[in-house]
């Protein structure tokens, strides 16, 4: 299965915003499923749209949304400078992802029924897990996910499974923070699971940053597909 489309698409928000997404996707006939693809802070960039593409040529209908549609529409930062990253998405709202999330899976359902799963990276991980509190998906998972631990409280409306990855180096996020983490999804009614990698640090899964780490990644990946294969 290698042949797939990719284009952008624009999606209408409940708050009457616009948001545009990165759609990748299968022959229609060869769709296993539906799947959101929440950005790092970094926006949907180079490696964001790639990562869908992926997901994609895996049988995926994947869609990519820009969270920064109201702030800065576009915007692709740089792994070099973090700083305009991190102050745009120190302006995302719980409300407003939820909107973003609502309207992602509405559009999806339209294209995959409802066969949908979710995955989100770095601040996307939390997106994630949100969107597992949102809406009705068949599994999700987060890529070191910071600032879940604040949202962790919501555990208990947990629609799906949901896999965590985390960088053992991670410096960003520290052991209490995971801990919290798996100590607070232990009042959903669904499954979860915790995997880290010792010698993963934040970002491992991207090849454009300098803490990429392959074993990591191809790991890392072939358990997202079995974990949400399993759940389908």
């Amino acid at each position: 299965m290698s042949h797939i489309q990719s284009r952008y698409v624009e999606l209408s928000v409940a708050d009457s915003s616009t948001m545009r997404a990165w759609l990748a996707f299968p022959a229609k006939e060869e769709t296993r499923a539906g799947l959101m693809v929440f950005q790092e802070a970094f926006g949907v960039n180079t490696h964001i749209r790639s990562v869908a593409e992926r997901f994609a040529k895996a049988g995926y209908a994947a869609i990519a949304p820009e969270l920064y549609h109201r702030s800065a529409p576009g915007f692709q930062g740089s792994y070099d400078d973090s700083a305009p990253a991190i102050a745009l998405a120190r302006q995302l709202t719980v409300e407003g992802l939820e909107n973003d999330i609502r309207a992602t899976h509405a559009f999806l359902r339209e294209r995959a029924g409802d066969r949908i799963v979710c995955v989100g990276y770095c601040m996307g991980g939390r997106v994630s897990f949100l969107a597992n509190t949102t809406v009705p998906v068949q599994a999700a998972v987060s890529y070191y996910g910071g600032g879940l631990a604040d949202v962790v409280g919501r555990a208990a409306e947990s629609s799906a499974p949901m896999l965590f990855f985390w960088g053992g180096k991670d410096k960003h996020i520290t052991s209490e923070h995971r801990q919290k983490v798996a100590g607070g999804m232990q009042a959903s009614k669904q499954p979860s699971v915790q995997v880290t990698f010792s010698d993963g640090d934040h970002g491992f899964f991207c090849d454009q940053r300098s803490s990429y780490n392959p074993a990591a990644a191809k790991l890392s990946w072939d358990l997202t597909l079995s974990f949400l294969e399993q759940y389908l």
